[in-house]
């Protein structure tokens, strides 16, 4: 048993060496394009439920989304890793388009409306509890467990985006390029589909006390 275990990552190269054969078939050139050059025009924060690949559930090809995932696609302003890569998005890609997706029945996300002790995943969950208690109202109006968390799941989501706009990387963005757009979706494990549930551009405004006067 402990044999086969140690062997079934082998699986995962020889995957490998018959997708870049494949590739390199219906296109010689793909990966010499590929090594020279990436300019996205997507910056894809997202969840890092293994159900949910950016590039699958939106037919991307490699190099047209910048990508960052953690537990339940938040953003939390002293994520030092989020922070810089959506510097580098912004700033050196000059990505036009930020995409927060969330997925439906995401288990992070559960998680944070129960009362259970997850250990160090405890610090992580805090932000979407206080996403929950800040739209407690709503939420429970909900008759169904189901849709209780999946109503959290959206307004995760919507939270999310605003924190994006909150930073000062987007905020000098807006004012310079007037862009990037950010955009909040959630994705459906049933059906495959993307909902959108909110966007924000350099038009919108924040309350004073988040906006920055010397940027």
């Amino acid at each position: 048993m402990k044999n086969k275990k140690s062997k079934e990552y082998l699986k995962l190269i020889e995957n490998n060496k018959e997708w870049a054969a494949t590739v390199v078939k219906e296109d010689p050139e793909f990966f010499s394009r590929l090594s020279n050059t990436q300019k996205p025009d997507f910056l894809w924060i997202g969840c890092s439920d293994s159900r949910v690949p950016a590039d699958r559930i939106t037919g991307t090809q490699p190099g047209e989304i910048f990508v960052h995932r953690n537990i339940a696609n938040m953003v939390v302003h002293t994520d030092m890793n989020l922070l810089a890569v959506l510097e580098y998005a912004v700033d050196h890609l000059d990505v036009k388009h930020i995409i927060v997706c969330g997925h439906y029945g995401c288990g992070g996300v559960k998680a944070a409306m129960s009362r259970h002790n997850f250990d160090l995943i405890n610090k992580w969950i805090r932000n979407i509890k206080d996403v929950y208690r800040m739209h407690r109202n709503t939420i429970d109006f909900q008759t169904k467990p189901e849709d209780r968390l999946n109503k959290l799941i959206e307004l995760n989501v919507e939270e999310q985006v605003m924190n994006l706009a909150k930073t000062s990387i987007v905020q000098k963005a807006w004012k310079n390029k007037k862009s990037p757009e950010i955009h909040g979706w959630v994705y459906s494990l049933e059906d495959g589909l993307i909902k959108e549930i909110c966007n924000m551009t350099h038009e919108n405004h924040l309350d004073p006390l988040y906006e920055f006067d010397d940027l």
